[in-house]
């Protein structure tokens, strides 16, 4: 164990040491608690600056490190001055820093505390310790040689087994894993086995109990039930700044995640989201968030901070966050933002403000890397399909003018097989390909596929185009065969009448020809969101979002069907879903 009172006064040597800049500005770094402290209890780490003028506008940077290691950026320069923060996976010695710059002076200082997780594993002996969710808890296990490595199975009485992903073994430290995907009042047994290369050895078995489910989380109806099957068991929603829920397929709550994120765009491997805040009049408040399975904060920025980069750049700003953020090769994400220009007879007579979008893509630090203008690409002339203008629900933020032409509402971005970006733009009813080229295309649009696009579409049907869709994608392992949902407002609203649509079209780059595979009448339509997804036995998810029921309420309804249009499965929720995702558990998104 630890000398804790020769640790304390290290530590605050230390963040002294470290705080005071050449400049004279002096950064203090709080912790909520005293160092040392279990592995995974939370921490607030709050940061001072006891000299800074009185009319200093300081903004804050937040990073860690491993005792040895390298800097890991956790939050990027913005306003708010204190980072809830723990080490999860192992215990041992970390160093918290935290930049402070006062925008109106330019000056900047750094200060960082060193800070100690303690194993929570006793006398070699495995535990389960509860988290601030009642549906996720932390199993500690003792360490485990170089080159094997471990992995959690956990499960209630007669139910499924369930597994974490394996973690290489670090020698001399605990190894921690999160347990989600559990049933609220249940009892389970967890055990960890380790992966020597040659043998599989097995721990104990611990026993806990999950806690109460918390007041205001949406629920699942199931208007059709599932066959029995277990592909993709487990239905993921993102309420707009609710809490995002994640229900088992006969409508039980398994995990719930914080509250306030606008819109959960993406969830990767390893029980890991990305989702963004929008916050109107301020952009330092528009943010995009990668969070983890209890909650935290693995890294963040915001809008503000990323105009200061746009603008040394020679780009225009943008006014927020929206609808996408998606990792894309090599460790990097792409963003979705709005930017306006005031254009003068454009869209309509005299000066009009024009929402338009922005793609940004950002290094694992958050740098902007890459980025691209509707303004510099698109039609500009070509006005949103039905006339959208902002405000409205579901518009980012504006600030030019009272009223905006809501222009192209881009909704989703995808990384294609060659390397380059897919783009729906809701407003234009279109999907657009531009040049990425993994980070060097020079963004000119490829195509466009949609109505008044670049292909044909083979077929004979009434109005076979999507329209104002939704979640567009190719299928993994499939570059030519397209996932869309088809709100088909345009569609509504020529025909007088409709439904929403599910659809799959096979796309043929080269003849610019696309063929319907799948063409599904959900039964309900949805004006707005959505979500198009391929299972693992063959059969496609939909999310309609946004659908009007009776009094002006909004609902939606999370839809399975086969090859043949057929429903598999429906949920309904007693709320408007920006997203719904079919994971196969907790840490595997497919």
């Amino acid at each position: 164990m630890p000398d804790n009172s020769r640790w304390d006064r290290l530590a605050s040597g230390l963040a002294l040491l470290a705080a005071t800049g050449a400049n004279g500005m002096t950064v203090m770094v709080s912790p909520s608690v005293p160092s040392p402290t279990p592995v995974a209890t939370l921490v607030t780490f709050t940061a001072s600056v006891p000299d800074a003028p009185a009319a200093a506008n300081l903004w804050y940077r937040f990073r860690v490190r491993k005792e040895g290691g390298v800097y890991q950026l956790i939050r990027d320069y913005g306003p708010v001055n204190a980072l809830d923060w723990t080490a999860v996976d192992h215990d041992g010695s970390y160093e918290v820093e935290v930049s402070a710059r006062d925008l109106n002076s330019g000056e900047q200082a750094a200060g960082s505390l060193p800070f100690q997780f303690q194993s929570r594993v006793g006398v070699g002996q495995p535990v389960v310790s509860p988290t601030a969710n009642s549906l996720v808890f932390l199993y500690s296990a003792p360490a485990c040689d170089a080159g094997s490595r471990m992995r959690v199975q956990f499960q209630r009485a007669a139910g499924p087994v369930q597994y974490t992903p394996y973690q290489a073994c670090s020698p001399g430290a605990s190894m921690n894993f999160y347990l989600a995907g559990l049933l609220a009042n249940t009892a389970y047994t967890a055990q960890h086995t380790v992966d020597t290369g040659s043998a599989f050895e097995s721990g104990p078995e611990v026993s806990f109990t999950t806690g109460q489910l918390p007041s205001g989380l949406y629920s699942d109806t199931i208007l059709v039930p599932g066959d029995g099957g277990t592909s993709n068991p487990f239905l993921l929603g993102g309420p707009l700044g609710g809490n995002p829920v994640a229900n088992d397929l006969t409508g039980n709550v398994v995990w719930y995640g914080p509250v306030g994120i606008t819109f959960l765009t993406h969830v990767e491997p390893g029980g890991v989201f990305w989702g963004i805040v929008e916050a109107d009049g301020d952009s330092s408040q528009q943010v995009v968030r990668k969070f983890d399975l209890a909650g935290m904060t693995l890294l963040e920025t915001n809008a503000a901070r990323v105009n200061e980069q746009l603008t040394a750049m020679g780009k225009r700003t943008i006014t927020g966050f929206h609808h996408e953020a998606v990792p894309v090769a090599g460790g990097r994400l792409a963003v979705l933002a709005a930017d306006e220009q005031i254009l003068t007879g454009v869209q309509g007579p005299g000066p009009v403000d024009i929402l338009g979008d922005m793609i940004i893509v950002f290094d694992q630090d958050l740098n902007v890397v890459w980025s691209w203008d509707s303004f510099d690409y698109l039609n500009v002339n070509r006005p949103a399909v039905l006339g959208e203008t902002c405000p409205m629900a579901g518009c980012p933020a504006f600030y030019l003018a009272p009223m905006a032409n809501d222009w192209t509402h881009g909704n989703s971005l995808q990384e294609t097989a060659d390397g380059n970006l897919l783009y729906s733009v809701r407003n234009q009813d279109w999907l657009v390909k531009i040049s990425f080229d993994g980070g060097t295309g020079d963004g000119h649009v490829i195509w466009r596929l949609g109505i008044d696009g670049d292909f044909q579409m083979d077929s004979t049907g009434l109005f076979p185009w999507f329209s104002h869709q939704h979640d567009a994608s190719f299928e993994p392992g499939n570059p030519s065969r397209l996932m869309v949902f088809d709100d088909g407002n345009t569609r509504v609203a020529q025909l007088r009448g409709g439904n929403s649509r599910g659809q799959v079209l096979q796309v043929d780059e080269t003849n610019l020809v696309v063929t319907p595979v799948l063409n599904a009448d959900l039964g309900v339509y949805a004006s707005a969101v959505g979500s198009a997804q391929h299972l693992h036995d063959g059969n496609y998810h939909f999310d309609a979002g946004f659908v009007q029921e009776d009094n002006n309420v909004y609902d939606s309804y999370s839809i399975e069907v086969d090859a043949s249009s057929q429903i598999r499965y429906e949920a309904h929720q007693n709320v408007i879903l920006y997203r719904t995702f079919r994971l196969s558990d907790m840490y595997t998104p497919n």
